[in-house]
């Protein structure tokens, strides 16, 4: 891995976020910006607020645009990465992070709103949008590229009342490692591909979880600085907290039933979702 800071991979760069207008999107954004991108592409289903957005951000050095897209839309998303590409040019990083949660029993999921929705915005749709921009990423060679990946620890191990949305993020997880396994053999290494993995978030979207024993709910400042510092040093992964690895570990020695009980009775993973509310 070639060793890169900020001002090798920020400096001059177009920057497109999915999911930009809020949350984790918005400090990404705040922080292209101040680190030295020339432009920002805010794609969020909620133009008016991704508007307001580039205006505060905006510079003479920057030029900051809202993009109202629908991620649910494949078609939606190829005729905004074309005026992406018009407007702004290829972007040299790609932050794929825009995501929706549908918490409850798997019998309970209505199979549109639910299951298809789900899959469609945060396992289909980073698929299309770095498919849109990726022939461009590949064929400039005069800078390094980026690709980041929200993923989620939810995408590490199964957990009862979020099956739908783990399914999505183990889906991202396999989709971009094997995307960066193609791009290191197949010498175009300087695309890194960086997927990030962490806990809850107190982002709004799983009010109501309870983080896991020794597994506090991060803030959004901290695990967006991790998952930016891992996607500028280039790191193949990033998971977080700490207690993401040991979980995997644990799961990946012992046998179902023994997991099951360490899970349930001393992480207490398993009863994580039992008070969910979601953002209202």
């Amino acid at each position: 891995m070639i060793r890169t800071s900020h001002r090798d991979v920020l400096a001059g760069a177009t920057v497109v976020i999915t999911g930009a207008a809020r949350g984790m999107g918005a400090i990404y954004a705040r922080r292209a910006v101040r680190e030295g991108a020339s432009a920002v592409a805010l794609w969020d289903v909620d133009e008016a607020l991704a508007a307001e957005l580039a205006e505060e951000l905006g510079t003479s050095r920057c030029r900051v645009v809202a993009c109202g897209v629908d991620l649910d839309s494949a078609a939606q998303i190829a005729a905004m990465a074309q005026r992406t590409r018009d407007e702004l040019g290829c972007p040299s990083i790609v932050i794929n992070n825009a995501g929706i949660v549908r918490a409850g029993q798997f019998a309970d999921q209505d199979p549109s709103r639910d299951i298809e929705q789900t899959m469609s915005i945060n396992a289909l749709a980073p698929m299309l949008v770095t498919r849109e921009f990726l022939p461009g990423m590949i064929a400039d060679r005069s800078r390094h590229h980026r690709i980041l990946n929200i993923a989620s620890a939810a995408g590490t191990l199964a957990n009862p009342n979020m099956s739908v949305y783990a399914a999505s993020k183990w889906a991202v997880i396999g989709w971009s490692e094997s995307l960066r396994l193609e791009l290191v053999r197949s010498g175009n290494d300087h695309v890194a591909v960086t997927t990030f993995c962490p806990s809850f978030v107190s982002t709004g979207m799983f009010a109501g979880a309870r983080g896991p024993l020794l597994t506090p709910i991060m803030t959004p400042d901290s695990a967006s600085d991790a998952a930016w510092r891992g996607m500028v040093a280039g790191r193949p992964m990033v998971l977080k907290p700490w207690t993401v690895k040991l979980g995997m570990a644990f799961r990946g020695v012992l046998p179902t039933p023994a997991w099951d009980i360490v899970a349930d009775k001393v992480f207490h993973v398993y009863s994580s979702m039992d008070h969910f509310t979601g953002r209202t």
